[in-house]
């Protein structure tokens, strides 16, 4: 689930990006064109895209993704973070909607699809997922979180000696094998709501992934699940797009342009604020002992 200027350093905020300009540029410019519940701003049709779809701007996602694309399914989706600024690219790009398609998480970062225009999934820029597809500058800084069931003591300490549940094909999985390298197997789950929901039932003892999807789930009543600690990683999230895309140049202006009108900092308040319920910063944060 970063330009090192547009993004918040790790020991401020996961959710929140560092704008060079506090206000839009020139304010938002009035639209006849509707993108579900999204704000927009900025000049219409200022960029020109070659989209998948004629009149769409086509994103690939993974679903549910509270806070991120409020919705359970394409068709119900109308507000979010990531829609938004979908909505956004769509709207500068003089496009009139946006086409979400749904699709399991190692599908998106797989490389393998050429599908759409863009993806939008909370996706964490590695070199290995660099080498099948292109990515936008960051959007946004990413932590790894560990997440308990409330009233268990796993900590730093005894994270190791845990079963530990992990989304299929993410970096907190690699995280995880790689780096914790725990005595007991760890579980790999196809969605973050099986993850979840492993969690409660105690099938697994802890879930690794990422801050900024995990921060969502202590705010829910039926959950009883806490967050515990998080992992620096160095990381951030990117828009992938199909290798060799010839839209890539033309989506990281608008990207940029985003990042430094504020435009991406004021979706991070309205729905990632929400939806976090409390301050990343105040998460503390682990270490890992690997002897090095």
């Amino acid at each position: 689930m970063r330009a090192a200027a547009a993004i918040v350093s790790p020991a401020v905020s996961v959710a929140f990006i560092v704008a060079t300009a506090a206000c839009d540029q020139g304010g938002p410019e009035e639209s006849t064109v509707r993108y579900g519940d999204c704000p927009v701003s900025g000049t219409r049709g200022e960029f020109h895209l070659s989209p998948e779809m004629a009149g769409a701007l086509t994103v690939k996602t993974t679903l549910p993704a509270p806070g991120w694309w409020n919705g359970t399914a394409p068709q119900s989706v109308r507000s979010g973070y990531e829609y938004c600024m979908a909505a956004n690219i769509a709207h500068r790009s003089g496009l009139d909607r946006v086409n979400v398609k749904n699709a399991p998480f190692p599908e998106v970062v797989s490389g393998r699809t050429k599908d759409f225009d863009l993806a939008l999934a909370q996706i964490t820029i590695t070199p290995e997922r660099s080498k099948v597809a292109d990515f936008s500058p960051p959007y946004l800084s990413s932590t790894l979180g560990v997440l308990i069931r409330d009233g268990e003591k796993i900590d730093e300490n005894n994270v190791r000696d845990v079963r530990i549940g992990v989304a299929d094909g993410t970096t907190g999985e690699e995280f995880v094998e790689n780096r914790l390298k725990p005595a007991k197997p760890v579980t790999a789950f196809a969605n973050d709501p099986e993850l979840i929901t492993a969690l409660e039932e105690g099938r697994v003892d802890a879930v690794v992934h990422d801050t900024t999807i995990l921060l969502a789930y202590p705010q829910k009543q039926d959950n009883r699940v806490s967050l515990v600690g998080q992992y620096r990683t160095d990381q951030g999230y990117g828009a992938l797009y199909p290798k060799g895309s010839p839209d890539k140049d033309e989506l990281d202006r608008i990207i940029r342009q985003l990042i430094d009108d504020g435009t991406l900092a004021k979706l991070s308040a309205v729905y990632l604020g929400a939806a976090f319920g409390q301050d990343p910063a105040k998460i503390p944060y682990l270490t890992v002992d690997d002897g090095s």
